[in-house]
């Protein structure tokens, strides 16, 4: 697969937004190129939780020319269309509403249908979902997408690195993300587990 083709950064409406700035962040400075697509919801939880504002973050991603945006509103974006070559996309964080719309085929906004296409396309699809505790709904449609090929990878640390910090814990899933949608061969040296030492 061409590492000019683009990888689509979905974010919605669930708490995390860190996960999805330090995520387009690396995929940047690792000169991916990077279409993000964000929802309304995405930027209300977005302004509570960031130093930065979306709209600032947008600006300073725009400097880079390999990075597009589009709102979920714009449903004629080309990553709507199968015949749009990507390299798959992650959503991070994933709503429990988009991780179920996506489930049961509801396309009806540009992240959804852009992972519809991903799914449709046998394209890699992975979600980030941010939800404590988990009903057995959420966990049948995790289970349904799972036996289409979808990676579900919830931000559960990893204890036994001693990670000390929440920056260091969103920098490793931001690279975990990155080595899941073949960006990456392998996390960096300094985030990578090398047996009981580590622990």
């Amino acid at each position: 697969m061409s590492n000019a083709l683009p990888i689509i950064i979905g974010i919605t409406g669930a708490s995390g937004s860190v996960l999805a700035k330090k995520t387009i962040d690396t995929l940047l400075e690792s000169s991916t190129p990077t279409i993000v697509c964000a929802s309304s919801a995405a930027r209300i939880v977005w302004q509570e939780e960031m130093d930065e504002s979306f709209g600032a973050a947008i600006e300073r991603w725009s400097d880079s020319n390999l990075f597009q945006y589009h709102p979920s509103q714009q449903i004629n974006a080309p990553i709507a269309s199968g015949s749009f070559p990507t390299r798959g996309m992650a959503i991070v964080p994933c709503s429990m509403a988009t991780l179920a719309a996506i489930a049961h085929g509801m396309a009806d906004n540009l992240i959804r249908r852009s992972a519809d296409v991903c799914i449709k396309e046998r394209r890699p699809l992975l979600l980030m979902p941010r939800e404590t505790p988990l009903s057995a709904i959420h966990l049948e449609n995790m289970a349904k997408l799972a036996n289409l090929g979808v990676t579900i990878m919830p931000p559960d640390p990893p204890f036994y690195f001693k990670l000390s910090s929440v920056d260091q814990i969103v920098e490793y899933f931001a690279y975990r993300i990155s080595v899941a949608l073949g960006v990456s061969e392998t996390l960096p040296d300094h985030l990578q587990y090398r047996g009981p030492e580590d622990i």
